[in-house]
């Protein structure tokens, strides 16, 4: 049974049988490309969620009120990707087979493949949507599969070809765009399109994936690959919102803060209250 975690995000100290999502960290960037540092992103997350209110007045809703609960982060090996993402996935899947939805804070963005796999097993026709300023399409990186580079097309070895719709994308190799052409649904740098996405999904099983640099260098610049070109916050804010109230979201994450890179704290707040935005429109 897991357990209450002692620094939670917000108000998430709901009781695990009563909750309905639940919290997990995962601090892991080992292959981390550019800038390292995502694996604070899980406790600065939480210990400054505590500057944000747990009221939204964008939804009119608390986290007090909220089925949520925060169950700390999992064990991850630095030294060891495979290990790290079996660890992910391990507690994904003890979060799906009690009935409930895991959230995922990382961490580097391949923490996502390792909550993919779990949520795969449970619903094999998963879709996924995803946020991003990379496409995260390679088939490799300097040779290394397990990549935060290569994440997407980790997952699409899972899913398959129509079930990956990506949005906010502006960055990657002429060969990741050329694959993806035939094998994924991109929309470049906005989210144009994402209401009719989300209509053609209705009823799906939806894995939701929020690469934080989606936003722009401008106003999140605590990321590893900053990459200007992106959205704002309340963009950003506005369409996970969007996906969260519409979509049948069974598993879902927010990737990619390192905060050590912004001393004013505005990028860690930023990812707090968009977190706190996704966890209440789940809840709606």
């Amino acid at each position: 049974m897991l357990n209450k975690n002692t620094l939670t995000f917000l108000e998430c100290d709901k009781d695990f049988a009563d909750a309905r999502t639940v919290l997990f960290g995962a601090p892991f960037d080992s292959t981390t490309s550019f800038r390292p540092g995502t694996r604070f992103g899980p406790h600065a997350v939480r210990s400054e969620s505590f500057g944000l209110e747990s009221y939204s007045p964008y939804l009119d809703s608390d986290l007090i009120d909220a089925a949520v609960l925060d169950t700390g982060d999992v064990d991850v090996s630095y030294g060891d990707t495979s290990a790290t993402l079996d660890a992910i996935e391990e507690r994904a899947e003890e979060i799906l087979a009690a009935g409930k939805r895991p959230f995922l804070i990382g961490g580097e963005h391949l923490v996502t493949l390792g909550a993919v796999r779990a949520a795969v097993k449970h619903y094999p026709d998963l879709h996924i949507v995803h946020f991003d300023a990379h496409a995260d399409l390679r088939d490799d990186y300097l040779g290394a599969k397990l990549s935060h580079a290569c994440v997407i097309r980790r997952c699409h070895e899972l899913v398959g070809d129509g079930r990956i719709f990506q949005f906010g994308i502006r960055s990657g190799d002429r060969e990741e765009f050329r694959w993806g052409k035939d094998h994924v649904a991109t929309r470049k740098f906005d989210f144009e399109g994402l209401a009719e996405t989300l209509k053609a999904l209705e009823g799906k099983p939806v894995y939701f994936t929020v690469d934080l640099d989606v936003m722009d260098p401008s106003v999140f610049p605590g990321t590893g690959t900053p990459e200007p070109g992106g959205v704002t916050f309340d963009e950003a804010r506005r369409a996970a919102t969007l996906v969260c109230q519409t979509a049948n979201v069974v598993a879902c994450d927010a990737c990619e803060l390192s905060p050590h890179y912004d001393s004013t704290g505005a990028s860690t707040a930023a990812a707090g209250k968009l977190i706190r935005e996704m966890l209440l429109a789940l809840e709606v």
